[in-house]
């Protein structure tokens, strides 16, 4: 035998990898450019922008992958490892491809955020889109995980073996899996119908259990409400569409307060509305829908008096509501302070003293 025919593998191995050298300086060289020809192109678009620049580091990795992958295949059987290498590229390659997915969605969301911002005044619409968007996103993120791991397992033989006799015999085994990925598929059909239906969106003011806050985030299978006072209630998916839930923002922010106060029967109403109404103009919460007070009931004692005042959004009419029964509670601490609720008992001195002139009862003599 001669000497070239050993020397044959060794040059043959070193022209694949001289090959798969340039493939990856090329790949990179291509990544650069387009990088920079897609920037310029997207840079009127949010969304494209936002998927461009979230895909760079994912796409980075795929293109020189497919590059090796093209360089393996090509390459000779007798090369040593080749098999391995060339099935350990394919589930790099598959893993970059699942991560390349995974941002061109989060960039997705992140350019309709930017697009769509909820930062304004009237942000009903932005709000209705940011949480479809999210919903959608999150769902489509969960099948492209999983069709990453199905399609890296499927290159293992074995594996793939194993799932085809599985799915042949899939009476017993079939019914125990979707018991125990039941609240999965349960949450991700609830994600969905929120998605579409839309009973809430992002930054909605909800009352759930009896707490008050705002939708903060919507994930795949909870939902954050931030309390007012800075707590976060973590509630599932499923939740919401089995149960009912106050949105204080459904079809629009503006909302109808009140505010109760108790009055003696003496107190009259005319100044106690002028006051409500001057305090409604002196604040900048009110949107000047409504401002009206009325007695809402009559007790053996004293009467219950209702203010209606509106603003623009619920945060705001809490403090115009506070605002309100501050300054009537003040008006009648200046001005009336004797028709403040009262518990009043006339005993037989007092009345002696109070009314001298009138005549005392008679005596047993």
């Amino acid at each position: 035998m001669s000497v070239s025919e050993f020397s044959f593998p060794e040059d043959v191995t070193w022209s694949v990898l001289l090959a798969a050298l340039l493939v990856v300086i090329v790949a990179l060289l291509v990544h650069r450019m387009g990088a920079a020809i897609l920037r310029r192109i997207t840079r009127g678009s949010p969304v494209a922008s936002a998927v461009v620049s979230r895909c760079w580091r994912p796409a980075r990795l795929v293109l020189p992958l497919v590059g090796l992958q093209s360089v393996w295949q090509a390459a000779p059987e007798h090369l040593p490892l080749i098999s391995q290498v060339r099935h350990g590229n394919a589930l790099l390659l598959l893993a970059a491809l699942t991560w390349l997915g995974l941002r061109a969605l989060n960039g997705v969301t992140h350019g309709v955020a930017d697009l769509h911002s909820v930062a304004v005044a009237d942000n009903l619409n932005a709000r209705r889109i940011q949480t479809q968007t999210r919903l959608l996103v999150r769902i489509a993120n969960f099948i492209v995980l999983i069709a990453g791991l199905a399609l890296m397992l499927m290159t293992f033989p074995s594996v793939r073996h194993i799932g085809a006799s599985l799915l042949a015999s899939a009476g017993v085994v079939g019914i125990v899996a979707g018991i125990a990925a039941r609240p999965v598929f349960s949450n991700l059909i609830a994600g969905l119908q929120l998605a579409l239906a839309q009973p809430m969106r992002i930054d909605d003011v909800l009352v759930v259990q009896g707490e008050w806050g705002r939708v903060e985030e919507i994930t795949g299978t909870y939902v954050v409400l931030k309390i007012w006072d800075e707590r976060r209630l973590i509630i599932p998916l499923q939740w919401f569409i089995e149960n009912p839930f106050q949105n204080w923002t459904r079809s629009s922010a503006q909302i109808i307060g009140t505010v109760f106060v108790w009055v003696d029967y003496r107190m009259p109403l005319e100044p106690l509305r002028d006051a409500a109404r001057r305090a409604c103009e002196a604040a900048p919460e009110w949107d000047k829908r409504l401002c009206l007070l009325q007695v809402v009931e009559a007790g053996e004692r004293s009467m219950q008096l209702r203010v209606l005042v509106t603003s623009a959004s619920s945060g705001l009419n809490w403090d115009l509501r506070c605002k309100v029964r501050e300054a009537l509670v003040d008006f009648m601490q200046r001005e009336y302070p004797q028709h403040l609720p009262l518990l009043r008992a006339e005993l037989p001195e007092f009345a002696e003293t109070k009314h001298p002139d009138r005549p005392s009862a008679p005596s047993a003599d």
